[in-house]
């Protein structure tokens, strides 16, 4: 069987193309609403009397080929159809040329085959190759056909192995190879047999059959006379392809904003949803240039994916955008954009084969109420964001209506109203203006949003070196002598702010000394802000009581009731006689020798009211030495998911001469959490000589 022809770009095509781009520019207008008989090669247009008939031709008993195919068919009696323009314009276009469908001419709602007859006389010179060619655009025959010529099939649009379902697409100009004039006149009789879809009838009237006179004639000059209305079809659909890519660069950039802000998720929904109406515009553009995408597969993308997402993902921007108000609001854009989905997939008849027309009419009426109800969520929405945040309530207005306006649009469609303008030869539906102004609001929306997360950012910085610097302050020297006493201590905070902290505290009266260690929960400002609290209390309760005990007691009345604010925290009394006091809760315990002392678990700060920590006593002898660490020296975990472990650590304390080299090899091994180290040496107390 000979294939149909579908024009391919020669080099003449390509420069028609560049030359119709310069005309285009300049203003100048190409005539390519002409008719096919005026290109000036031998060409007849079949405006008709065509022979129309509802309904399939039976088969041949004997060679099994369709008998209204058969020269010799009688179609007498068949209805008469006119292709010659007679006022009605293409809805799309506005091509004078058009012509009205069957379901416009006494078959209302009749769907699946019809047939259409013509015979034609012909004269060429002999060997001349003589050819067919349908035009339009989208629409231009409805839907999918077969072209016989003398009986013989030469060609088709569309899938037909399954006669009860034949796969059609959107039509698009198609040339097929007949025969070669063999010098004599001669007569011709071409039939089509059409497949009209039952899903087209949902959405556009006047469909079925030819809606432009086809052609016939040398096979060159309708070979490009197809040219130039495919010419004129890229034209009029030049804007999908530049709003896929602007629409694809513009999600791109937008979510690469994320990486200024993590925290604000508003960025990936705005994305998401321009990625949305890419993939529909992508999906029309290779429904309407290719035969990748069939006319019921459009649909089904449209109604049951894209048009109830994009709706339900922007209801989801502007909540998020104005900080998750109504609380309630995502359930409803949920169950609304599913019912909305399901509504569109078993309406239209899009599954005309399982569900009975009259089902999917009645799921059909719900299709409007669906858009309208998730239309009236953004509404809400804005709304709540309005009384909210006023000032940026009236910002988001102009996205918000020209959102609503291109999405009311594709919901009028299916009311059969088509709203659009075409600017040098280039067609835009008021949705395609609306989806372009909303995306230069919503772009000036972000940046604004950006740069107000920017300036926060400034802001947070400045408090968080502000909290550095003041830890920096409150944290004791990096090496105390005192009588009888070495103190070295090293701190490595895995964030600016850490939530480890120790205090180093002489008592003047009894020549004690007091160490306090804890770790609070949490890095960042927020433990830094807590290591500040204590350190205070911690300040002033020691100037009462240096007690390890009641200090410990003292600091978790300060953190109980406090949401998330728990600490492990250990306190030390250091006698001047070598006699140590040490009440801990919930911390390391404290390494003599290298060795754990051997201490009892307790809570740690701020985990209940009346905290009992636990306590213990033990005598510093010359030269020993008490190493205290937080837990990320511990806890510090290598690429491999290796945790260095309490055995590393103990080995590391016992073969280190200082606070430094514990520190550097936990951090070196893998830090995940603040590290500090403070190493206690008890020295000799020299005894000044009397004179």
């Amino acid at each position: 069987m000979r294939r149909h022809r579908i024009p391919r770009p020669s080099p003449t095509f390509v420069a028609s193309c560049g030359l119709l781009i310069v005309l285009s520019l300049v203003g100048v207008k190409p005539a390519l609403s002409q008719t096919p008989a005026q290109i000036g090669n031998p060409t007849i247009t079949l405006t008709g009397p065509w022979k129309f008939q509802i309904g399939d031709s039976p088969l041949d008993p004997v060679t099994h080929k369709p008998l209204w195919a058969d020269p010799s068919f009688d179609d007498s009696r068949w209805e008469n159809v006119d292709l010659t323009p007679n006022g009605s314009a293409d809805p799309f276009t506005n091509d004078p040329r058009y012509v009205r469908g069957w379901t416009a001419t006494g078959h209302l709602n009749d769907w699946g085959w019809a047939w259409y007859r013509i015979r034609v006389p012909v004269l060429a010179l002999p060997g001349t190759p003589i050819s067919f060619a349908t035009f339009g655009w989208v629409d231009g025959a409805d839907d999918g056909y077969q072209i016989f010529s003398d009986g013989n099939l030469m060609g088709s649009w569309g899938d037909f192995r399954n006669q009860n379902d034949p796969t059609v697409y959107f039509t698009q100009p198609a040339t097929f190879s007949l025969f070669r004039a063999t010098g004599t006149p001669q007569q011709v009789t071409l039939a089509l047999r059409f497949w009209l879809s039952p899903v087209r009838l949902a959405y556009h009237p006047f469909v079925g059959g030819l809606h432009y006179a086809p052609l016939l004639g040398e096979s060159s000059a309708v070979n490009a006379a197809a040219d130039i209305s495919l010419l004129q079809n890229l034209r009029l659909q030049a804007f999908p392809p530049f709003d896929v890519c602007l629409g694809l660069f513009m999600a791109i950039v937008i979510a690469s904003l994320v990486f200024f802000d993590r925290s604000d998720r508003v960025y990936l929904w705005v994305a998401g949803a321009l990625l949305l109406d890419v993939i529909n515009e992508f999906v029309f553009f290779l429904a309407n240039f290719t035969q990748l995408v069939s006319l019921r597969m459009f649909f089904v993308e449209l109604e049951a994916f894209s048009a109830p997402l994009i709706l339900g993902a922007w209801g989801m921007v502007w909540w998020l955008w104005f900080q998750r108000k109504p609380a309630w609001a995502p359930k409803a854009l949920a169950i609304g954009t599913c019912i909305y989905m399901t509504v569109g997939l078993f309406g239209h008849d899009l599954l005309f084969e399982f569900v009975p027309h009259s089902v999917s009419a009645v799921v059909e009426t719900l299709s409007l109420p669906c858009a309208l109800f998730l239309i009236v969520m953004l509404l809400v929405i804005v709304w709540s964001g309005l009384r909210a945040h006023r000032r940026e309530g009236w910002f988001v207005i102009p996205a918000v209506v020209f959102l609503i306006f291109g999405q009311l649009q594709a919901v009028l469609i299916k009311l059969h109203f088509h709203g659009w303008v075409i600017v040098h030869g280039v067609m835009l539906f008021y949705s395609n203006i609306a989806n372009l102004l909303n995306i230069a609001a919503i772009s000036v929306l972000l940046i604004r949003r950006l740069l107000q997360s920017l300036q926060r950012q400034r802001e947070t910085a400045i408090d968080i070196k502000n909290a550095q610097e003041v830890q920096q302050v409150i944290l004791p020297e990096a090496r105390t002598v005192l009588p009888g006493l070495v103190i070295e201590s090293e701190y490595r905070p895995a964030r600016e702010v850490g939530g480890d902290f120790f205090q180093i505290i002489p008592n003047q009266a009894d020549d004690s000394l007091l160490i306090v260690a804890g770790d609070v929960t949490g890095k960042g400002l927020k433990a830094g802000m807590l290591v500040a609290l204590l350190v205070g209390a911690l300040r002033s309760t020691a100037d009462e009581n240096n007690d390890p005990a009641y200090i410990l007691e003292t600091l978790n009345r300060r953190l109980a009731g406090r949401a998330d604010a728990q600490a492990t925290c250990l306190a030390l009394r250091i006698a001047k006689d070598g006699r140590a006091d040490l009440a801990n809760a919930g911390h390391l315990a404290p390494y003599l020798n290298g060795v754990p002392l051997p201490m009892e678990g307790a809570l740690p700060l701020g985990m209940i009211d009346a905290l009992e920590p636990s306590t213990m006593q033990f005598h510093l002898e010359e030269d020993d030495r008490l190493v205290l660490v937080s837990d990320g020296t511990a806890e510090a975990t290598n690429g491999k998911g290796e945790l260095f472990g309490f055995d590393r650590l103990q080995n590391l304390i016992s073969s280190s001469s200082n606070a430094v080299e514990v520190a550097t090899a936990a951090q070196a091994f893998g830090q995940e959490d603040d590290i500090s180290v403070i190493l206690i040496t008890r020295t000799p107390v020299l005894t000044p000589l009397l004179a």
